[in-house]
């Protein structure tokens, strides 16, 4: 037996081979990253040099010329603030919102029987095979015809339901043993008192994973601003980076202490989160 598992395990050479290009593929992955940081925090006249350097050192001297100035200046750029608010506003509003709307829509069709149940959620399935660039166009028209173009409400509204939620909501809720359910149903409890009272506290770990996954994308989202604003007032934290970024002057140092700020909270919730992300994903497999 023993033999039989030592066989099995890979060489010790294959897995340092493994961990190097694990490491490898890390640091490049990082790279950018690390070099946005250390950018934030040079001094103009520091960001171009004939010899490029990674940390914030005077081109004149060599010592130590990192400033957070930098961030404080981004801060002070007409529209940045406010970009930040807007990104603020629709991600509180929401994220809780869809998780909410996924959440319920994905008990019913695990729990509640109804015509055409597994039809309609055969054809809610069949709009994630879609390319989101298909539906640009029609959700663009429509939401212009329902006068939100041009506001954040345009923004909300269109992206308050996900199939892939409302699938990953039902796979999860029918592990749930039924026996809980039909002894509420004995105690009385109709379908919105056992969701309440029974599912939804269940469903930590796939609300878990959906919370921070919206969140994450919607924190993120450029093309769907891009093509919904006009108005500089509305702008989320992607469109004024991209403002920034494209400005006549460049400003490498700020554009790139704008982008520390904006991936800051997606940072921060993926390390706070991780392991919830994690067993979210464990818990709610396919049945």
């Amino acid at each position: 037996m023993t033999r039989h598992r030592a066989a099995a395990r890979p060489p010790a050479v294959m897995r340092a081979f493994a961990t190097l290009v694990l490491v490898a593929g890390a640091l490049v992955a990082m790279a950018p990253f690390v070099w946005m940081i250390a950018t934030s925090f040079k001094q103009p006249q520091d960001v171009f040099t004939p010899t490029p350097q990674l940390l914030p050192l005077s081109s004149e001297t060599g010592a130590w010329a990192g400033t957070f100035d930098n961030y404080l200046a981004v801060f002070d750029i007409d529209g940045f603030t406010r970009a930040f608010v807007n990104s603020v506003l629709v991600v509180v509003v929401l994220v809780p919102a869809k998780v909410l709307l996924a959440a319920m829509a994905g008990y019913a069709f695990a729990r509640i029987r109804f015509p055409g149940r597994d039809r309609v959620f055969a054809m809610i399935l069949a709009t994630i095979m879609l390319p989101g660039v298909a539906l640009l166009v029609p959700k663009v028209f429509l939401t212009q015809e329902l006068g939100m173009g041009d506001s954040l409400s345009g923004l909300i509204v269109p992206s308050l339901v996900s199939a892939f939620d409302i699938f990953l909501f039902r796979q999860f809720f029918l592990t749930l043993p039924q026996e809980l359910e039909e002894a509420a149903k004995i105690d009385g409890a109709g379908w919105w008192l056992i969701f309440r009272k029974l599912a939804l506290p269940l469903a930590k770990p796939a609300l878990a994973v959906v919370t921070i996954t919206a969140f994450i994308f919607h924190w993120n989202d450029f093309l769907w601003p891009l093509v919904i604003l006009t108005d500089q007032e509305k702008y989320t934290l992607p469109l004024a980076l991209q403002a920034l970024a494209s400005g006549r002057v460049a400003q490498p140092h700020l554009v790139m202490a704008g982008a520390v700020v904006a991936v800051m909270p997606v940072v921060a919730v993926f390390l706070i989160f991780q392991r919830r992300i994690l067993d979210g994903i464990q818990f709610t497999g396919l049945k």
